[in-house]
């Protein structure tokens, strides 16, 4: 223990072998870990609506260049370049803006490309490809955010298990998806994109519910989860920056 914080440039105090920790630990994990405390439910519950979502809409949005006009091959291309500018958006803004409001407008911003996109008419056929990919963009983003959110919500005990239990909604959504898109494809073309946008708009509202973690250790405890998004106190404040 010395040694490790000798080479990283710490003091280890006098009494340092009587550190202990306060909460007892967590050797099994169980579903009701993570609804036991309100803070804990909320962001379990909003994490694996998030997961379901972002599945739907972007398997959804994938699979219907199949069922639409248009080159087949060029709208998977445009489709799929969009991979990389939603990369970048991310790395530039997480850290600058934080991870709730990319994760809410992204969501949002997908929902309302899909609501657009079924309200235009075939004839603009340009236009309702460009909005899908701006959808496609938008839930990509929503994908690739959730993946990190999940993690630096969750103490260290639970992160494992509540990351495994909440992205099990990602494999629900995406064994959903084909069927809510071509069954509700014969009865109207457009239907499927209503749906995906209710759901991405409601997932952007829920999203803004959890707190933000820009900047903030990671929680070792549910007591740490659930002072997530309190104000601190300056005690505790001096401590975090002091570690």
């Amino acid at each position: 223990m010395g040694d490790i914080a000798k080479h990283n440039g710490r003091y280890l105090t006098p009494n340092y072998c009587q550190i202990t920790v306060a909460d007892e630990e967590i050797t099994n994990p169980s579903c009701m870990d993570l609804v036991r405390t309100p803070q804990m439910r909320k962001c379990t519950i909003i994490l694996m609506y998030a997961w379901f979502t972002s599945a739907v809409i972007y398997q959804g949005l994938v699979m219907r260049l199949g069922i639409v006009s248009g080159s087949l091959y060029v709208d998977f291309f445009i489709s799929a370049a969009v991979e990389l500018p939603a990369a970048i958006i991310i790395l530039l803004s997480i850290d600058r803006i934080g991870r709730r409001l990319p994760f809410a407008l992204s969501n949002a911003g997908a929902g309302i490309a899909c609501l657009i996109t079924a309200a235009i008419s075939t004839d603009l056929l340009w236009l309702k490809i460009t909005l899908a990919t701006l959808g496609r963009l938008g839930i990509t983003m929503a994908f690739e955010i959730v993946y990190f959110v999940n993690t630096e919500l969750y103490p260290t005990p639970l992160r494992n298990f509540g990351v495994s239990l909440c992205s099990g909604m990602c494999d629900l959504g995406g064994i959903i998806a084909p069927f809510l898109l071509f069954r509700l494809a014969e009865l109207w073309v457009e239907l499927p994109l209503i749906i995906f946008g209710i759901l991405g708009l409601i997932c952007g509202g829920l999203v803004l519910l959890l707190p933000e973690t820009m900047g903030i250790s990671l929680p070792e405890t549910i007591e740490d989860v659930e002072n997530l998004g309190r104000p601190m106190r300056n005690d505790k404040k001096e401590k975090m920056d002091y570690s």
